[in-house]
């Protein structure tokens, strides 16, 4: 793999996404795609925040899935910046 096919995402997520296993669904997405990074609730109720790195293909995959999300979710607006890969993750973890 050459590093220009990594590279980094965050993404902001708006709509009914929070105690909707959002969470749960995205770990379990990133982790299956061989992706490090976080997901995390916002303070506001209606929104979560996804970092993630690895392959950009995989990671292009991830985004997909974030603008469905899991069956009781219902996404309203998604948010994604890419940027350079930091290599700063170990693992893809929730935060709480």
């Amino acid at each position: 793999m050459k590093t220009t096919d990594l590279a980094a995402v965050r993404v902001l997520i708006y709509g009914d996404v929070q105690g909707v296993f959002f969470r749960g669904f995205v770990s379990q997405k990133a982790k299956g795609l061989g992706l490090k990074g976080y997901v995390r609730n916002l303070p506001r109720r209606d929104s979560m925040e996804v970092v993630a790195e690895g392959e950009r293909k995989r990671l292009e995959e991830l985004t997909t899935y974030l603008n469905v999300g899991p069956p009781a979710a219902r996404v309203e607006r998604v948010f994604t910046n890419w940027s350079e890969h930091s290599g700063r993750y170990t693992e893809f973890s929730i935060k709480y």
